[in-house]
């Protein structure tokens, strides 16, 4: 009995775990933006600023704002909306090395949100496996499924229309559990791959060309 008693305190502690706001509404505290541009600009305009209480990408100069600290095995709740027209951003988990992929990209697994293809998985230096993979991974033959600059690297979404019109917010639900990656818009679940070759890392978003606003990033752990 002493076992189980003595278990009873760790689990419901677990269940109580209290989702951690990866974004105060404040400040950058906990992210360091990466803009390679930067390098030999040290005065460049920010890409990542707070406004009104919301974290803004910009879009230019292009780059990445990454948390400081690693994760593994959570639910990370992203809202965010296109202030104008539409573009491209993303999410990047498991990220690693800076600069990885064409001195630009950290290596990593993006979860795409460019307005149309929210849900996309983008390979960088890492893989991940879905099902019905040749058909949903553009590919040439031959060609090989990884995340190369010269592999095939982009995995499709499951549906279209999950997204709200432009201007409005979306809400997009990435859940990281071990080698699984599910990721939901909207209430929709867009995405599933299992097999990632990383299972943990920091978390990047992107600043890719667009002026997107989030107004939560929010993450809890999974067991």
């Amino acid at each position: 009995m002493k076992p189980a008693l003595f278990l009873f305190p760790l689990l419901f502690a677990s269940a109580l775990a209290e989702p951690e706001a990866l974004f105060n509404g404040k400040d950058l505290s906990g992210w360091t933006a990466d803009v390679p541009e930067a390098d030999k600009k040290p005065d460049i305009k920010p890409s990542f600023i707070v406004r009104d209480g919301k974290l803004v990408s910009l879009g230019t100069p292009l780059g990445h704002l990454v948390t400081d600290k690693e994760y593994a095995n959570y639910r990370l709740t992203v809202e965010y909306r296109f202030t104008g027209q539409g573009g491209n951003c993303g999410v990047l988990v498991h990220s690693s090395k800076p600069r990885m992929l064409y001195g630009m990209f950290p290596q990593s697994i993006e979860v795409q949100m460019q307005s149309g293809n929210a849900g996309d998985f983008w390979c960088i230096g890492e893989n991940i496996d879905v099902p019905d993979m040749e058909k949903r991974r553009p590919h040439k033959e031959g060609q090989k499924f990884g995340g190369g600059p010269e592999d095939a690297r982009n995995i499709k979404n499951l549906t279209d229309g999950s997204e709200k019109p432009l201007g409005e917010w979306n809400t997009m639900v990435i859940t990281c559990k071990q080698d699984t990656i599910k990721v939901e818009v909207n209430g929709t679940e867009v995405n599933f791959g299992s097999k990632a070759t990383a299972e943990k890392g920091k978390i990047a978003l992107q600043a890719e060309g667009t002026e997107v606003e989030f107004r939560k990033v929010e993450l809890e752990p999974v067991r």
